[in-house]
């Protein structure tokens, strides 16, 4: 189904659903949930899914996985194109599918089995091919590769605000002091809580929300060297070199979207 409203489909007597939507660039949906859990794939486009767990980026070719209920915004910084999967919570759980947001890698396969889908009937054949491809379709899901491309949200009031403000404006050049201050914490039980709440050092989780800002706005067509400097880095080759260890890629490559590159 092409521009269609999920919600008026959620309760078809199918084990998968499926959409694909075309959005104007900086289009947000407002925060939202789903009954079934969402596949939300990035045709074209960089994507920025925001939940109170964190935030994701999904480049080109990549796709979020979320789970259902799970309210979420979405920020489409340029003219999108996506397709979504949309699969009832006891058959996800049966296929082994994530029970958390995860950003995966779509195979040739995966992305072709998205097109298809979304131009079968709505009461497709459950038997017959149309049924065939659904099941393929879960199945091809279930065996992608996860990508590290998220920084998680504390829960703590105040560093949850600090860390909010920094994914809206990203720069390598914020200090831990500076973050702690703003949170009335001395370093050290900044540190402490941080890494408590969040599973990673702050300046492991800083990198990844400039990678991340990088990702988003390189996708969108802006000069590497402009982007590097504007986030902190000494060069557009500091930046290419952190891209590489993430994401095992450097960005021309991984923003093209045609490998498995950056498995986590």
């Amino acid at each position: 189904m092409r521009n269609a409203r999920i919600d008026r489909y959620e309760d078809l007597p199918r084990e998968v659903v499926t959409t694909g939507n075309d959005y104007a660039a900086r289009y947000v949906l407002a925060p939202h949930s789903h009954r079934r859990c969402q596949l939300l794939y990035a045709m074209t486009g960089v994507m920025t899914v925001i939940t109170e767990e964190g935030s994701w980026v999904i480049p080109p070719r990549r796709a979020l996985w979320i789970p259902s209920g799970m309210k979420h915004e979405v920020h489409m910084s340029g003219p999108t194109s996506t397709r979504s999967a949309y699969v009832l919570d006891e058959v996800a759980r049966a296929t082994g599918l994530p029970a958390h947001c995860e950003v995966i890698a779509v195979s040739p396969l995966l992305h072709e089995l998205l097109i298809e889908a979304v131009d079968l009937p709505a009461l497709y054949e459950l038997d017959g091919r149309d049924g065939m491809v659904m099941r393929l379709l879960l199945e091809e899901i279930r065996r992608m590769p996860t990508l590290a491309l998220n920084t998680p949200l504390p829960r703590e009031r105040r560093l949850a605000a600090l860390c909010r403000h920094l994914l809206e404006h990203p720069s390598q050049e914020v200090k831990i002091d500076d973050m702690a201050m703003s949170a009335g914490m001395s370093r050290r039980n900044f540190t402490r809580l941080f890494r408590e709440q969040t599973g990673m050092s702050f300046a492991a989780w800083r990198q990844q929300a400039c990678l991340l800002a990088a990702l988003t706005r390189l996708g969108n067509g802006e000069p590497v060297t402009q982007v590097a400097m504007e986030l902190g880095y000494n060069s557009s080759s500091a930046l290419s070199a952190v891209f590489r260890r993430v994401l095992g890629t450097p960005p021309s490559r991984f923003l093209a979207g045609n490998d498995l590159s950056g498995a986590a």
